[in-house]
């Protein structure tokens, strides 16, 4: 695909420029008359020596220097929405003088201190000097959106399977947790536990709080739990482990229930009549090789089916490839490209061309109307020669005798 430049997206117009900062402006003016006047001045007696200010007293330090020079790269943005709004990030655009886009990447957007509705400040990434063209009343476009890109990174919806848990103890020193689904299906998983109580003994209410917290973690899998209930006969010490064990048991049994109660949907009944294939004729470009796809076509109305081009019936030069790689365009031989040109329009034209790699010679043809290159080909003699000995072997090696639509080719009556 290297023949096609890569598209660059203007994005949508969002506003225009309000103001631009002149200090910036003025800076960029400064700079360049502090670059000549070294030169304007050579040639000039040397000054007398006298007493000099210290240079660390009368420069500023340069990392100063570039805060303020950033803090100074600023412009106001009026939105066309006001309610819309500019995000740390975003992707602005414009069109120069010469109608070429410019992009401007902005690194920090801030509502105006005007505090007018659709009003922004803007902190350019890159100098406003340097921004080809940009001045007042100017377009201003926006070709990425940084909320709606965040938006779409963010997980739009989960689909999960809610259950009812409760973590009973029906004999001393056995642990049961018992588990339901929306759908109905249930199971349950048992583990004992020592019957230790806890240490600390304002820790002894919140033992059923603190095991139907830690059942209701499921994690990655396909349940989210509605209810989880404790109901034990003490204020047990259970550890995080043993609850997890006994979660995971119960969540396997839970699946294999599910799975075995699954329930299959019927298949649908086909649609009588078949719905009619929008083409009556189909070429070898179909790849129509085996029955079952010529009796598809049959019954949804092709009334004309050419064989695949794998069944050799394509003695005669085909497209054998067809591709959006344009030779013609990668070297400017492209009859749209010279559209507009004085002097040129009109003498180009997509005459075929061809691609020789030894003895081997394919044409190439060009359909400039949707925009593809052809290459063109004929089924080489040796092609031919092994279908016809594989027949010949087939034949006797008794294999079962196979009827054709259309005499294969190659093939000769006897």
């Amino acid at each position: 695909m290297g023949a096609f430049d890569s598209p660059k997206n203007p994005g949508t117009p969002i506003g225009w420029v309000l103001a631009i900062n002149k200090a910036a402006l003025n800076k960029a003016v400064n700079k360049a008359a502090s670059k000549a006047a070294p030169a304007a001045s050579a040639g000039r007696p040397a000054a007398k020596a006298g007493r000099q200010r210290p240079a660390a007293a009368s420069a500023p330090s340069a990392t100063a220097t570039a805060s303020a020079s950033a803090a100074d790269n600023w412009l106001d943005v009026q939105l066309s929405d006001s309610a819309a709004q500019l995000s740390n990030g975003d992707g602005l655009c414009y069109y120069d003088l010469r109608g070429e886009l410019v992009g401007m990447a902005i690194n920090r957007a801030e509502p105006a201190p005007s505090g007018r509705p659709g009003q922004w400040r803007i902190w350019p990434k890159d100098p406003i000097t340097s921004l080809k063209d940009l001045r007042k009343d100017l377009t201003i476009n926006r070709n990425r959106d940084m909320h709606w890109q965040r938006m779409l990174e963010r997980p739009s919806s989960q689909r999960r399977i809610g259950l009812w848990a409760t973590l009973s103890e029906p004999q001393p020193g056995q642990l049961l947790l018992q588990l339901r689904d929306e759908d109905g299906f249930a199971a349950s998983a048992q583990a004992a536990h020592p019957q230790q109580m806890p240490r600390q003994p304002q820790a002894l209410a919140e033992s059923e709080r603190a095991a139907a917290q830690q059942l209701q973690r499921f994690g990655n899998t396909m349940f989210e739990p509605l209810a989880v209930q404790a109901r034990l006969q003490q204020g047990w010490f259970l550890p995080a482990s043993l609850l997890n064990h006994l979660r995971r048991d119960a969540l396997a049994a839970l699946e294999a229930a599910r799975a075995s109660g699954y329930v299959r949907p019927p298949r649908a009944q086909p649609v009588e009549p078949p719905a009619p294939f929008p083409e009556d004729t189909l070429t070898y470009l179909a790849n129509v090789l085996n029955h079952q796809a010529h009796a598809f076509y049959l019954k949804h109305g092709v009334q004309v089916i050419d064989a695949a081009y794998e069944a050799d019936q394509e003695l005669g030069e085909v497209s054998l490839m067809i591709t959006k790689h344009c030779v013609r365009y990668s070297m400017s031989l492209c009859p749209k490209q010279a559209k507009g040109v004085i002097g040129v329009k009109g003498t180009i034209k997509a005459e075929p061309l061809h691609l020789i790699n030894g003895k081997e010679k394919l044409t190439l043809r060009f359909d400039c109307k949707p925009c593809e290159m052809h290459v063109v080909g004929k089924i080489k003699p040796g092609v031919l020669a092994q279908q016809r000995q594989a027949q010949q072997q087939a034949l006797a090696e008794g294999v079962p005798m196979r009827f054709y639509r259309q005499r294969p080719a190659g093939t000769r009556h006897v």
